[in-house]
């Protein structure tokens, strides 16, 4: 049985950093980083944003050259998948049978994307985008693509309808819910990106159930909705949200259910066992003190160096400001904390203009921005989130007075 002083389950963003983060901090003990794809440790938001629209090769995204893991002796072990979490014997199962030993486990899985339950779900043509390994078979069946159908207004269904129509495709958007981006961001924003998305020839189409995906010879051919109609597509692509990889940690004792659940130092219940990024269920001070899961490379690297810094002898507890980004056309939409839950959206700026901003109030105080092509109110309204600024609402409008002057 192979033994290591730290195992990561989960060579993404978080799993990557947290070994990254040990050698920053001198830590001198074995890691061993698996991951359950055959590549080196890559960025994932350009999946469906450059690399998709062919702007960036593979190459470009990885987190870090070949070379660098066997410098910093980091033990890759590529296209293996942890089944099941032994807390008391300190060991942990693969896919294959083979036992690993941990001191201390850090679990960064993430997620798999969450799949349709309907009839044709899984057919030939049918992508979720959370892999290189999806994004590659997308991209294969390309040439032969005409119409592509989206299920999903959320950032990654927008995100590649926004690269695929650059590619020439025509490209139908699928939202259940009234607007697009409903679960993260104000109406006047929903708005905004549903007006640029049909400009650009996306047929977006809200409040609409899926009855099924049509196919031909086991091939997706379209997609029929609730009401019966029937929108062509030889391309369907799946961007509901993701379902959190923690089967073996919960079957092992794990607290948690959305996720697993850890407290403000990344520990889950078991014993010398971590959870962070996408998979951590946490309480998070800028969504008021709820449980919550944060899908964000903010928070993947965030919660890595949290552990890094508890297994080298400091105790700091997360509480970093959340933030995002999302590019479509010539849109850079940068977030700063969360919205969930506000009481007021201010609009600063014009969206005519395509530059402008939302600034988020609870309770009278700033807890999130939302800015459109306007990068400086993205940084200088930082210091307002997290100061809880109290700032009025007329202030607040006026875009010519800067954001850091209501600090």
């Amino acid at each position: 049985m192979q033994q290591f002083d730290v195992v990561i389950v989960g060579a993404g963003h978080a799993g990557a950093q947290a070994a990254i983060a040990l050698r920053q901090r001198k830590f001198a003990g074995t890691i061993a980083l698996i991951g359950d794809e055959p590549e080196l440790p890559y960025e994932r938001p350009p999946l469906s944003k450059e690399y998709l629209a062919r702007d960036k090769p593979f190459e470009r995204i990885l987190l870090r050259p070949a070379a660098f893991w066997t410098d910093k002796q980091v033990t890759l072990l590529p296209n293996t998948r942890v089944d099941a979490v032994d807390p008391a014997a300190h060991r942990v199962t693969t896919a294959d049978g083979e036992a690993i030993g941990y001191g201390t486990l850090i679990w960064a899985t993430g997620g798999s994307p969450r799949r349709l339950t309907c009839t044709g779900h899984d057919l030939i043509g049918v992508h979720g985008v959370r892999t290189r390994a999806d994004v590659d078979r997308l991209m294969d069946e390309l040439p032969a693509t005409e119409r592509v159908v989206v299920i999903g207004g959320g950032y990654i269904g927008l995100e590649a309808a926004a690269v695929l129509t650059k590619l020439g495709k025509h490209v139908t958007l699928l939202e259940a819910l009234p607007r697009v981006l409903a679960r993260v961001a104000g109406e006047p924003l929903s708005r905004f990106y549903e007006a640029e998305h049909r400009a650009h020839g996306v047929d977006v189409r809200l409040g609409v159930a899926v009855d099924c995906i049509l196919e031909k010879d086991g091939r997706a051919t379209g997609v029929r909705l609730a009401d019966g109609e029937v929108l062509d597509g030889q391309m369907v692509i799946v961007g509901i949200g993701i379902v959190p990889a923690v089967q073996p940690l919960l079957a092992a004792g794990a607290a948690g259910g959305n996720g697993v659940a850890v407290d403000a130092l990344c520990r889950t219940s078991l014993p010398d066992v971590f959870a962070i990024g996408d998979c951590a269920l946490h309480a998070n001070g800028y969504a008021d003190g709820a449980e919550i899961r944060l899908e964000s490379v903010q928070n993947a690297n965030d919660q890595a160096n949290v552990v890094a810094r508890a297994l080298t002898g400091t105790q700091e507890a997360y509480d970093a400001v959340p933030w995002f980004w999302s590019n479509q056309y010539d849109l850079k939409l940068q977030t700063v904390g969360l919205s969930t839950g506000h009481d007021a959206a201010i609009l600063r700026g014009d969206p005519a203009t395509r530059s402008f901003s939302l600034v988020y109030l609870r309770g009278g105080k700033v807890i999130a921005l939302d800015c459109v092509n306007a990068t400086k109110d993205y940084v200088q309204g930082r210091a307002l989130v997290v100061g809880r600024a109290e700032v009025s609402p007329e202030k607040l409008a006026d875009a010519a007075t800067p954001l850091k002057e209501m600090v």
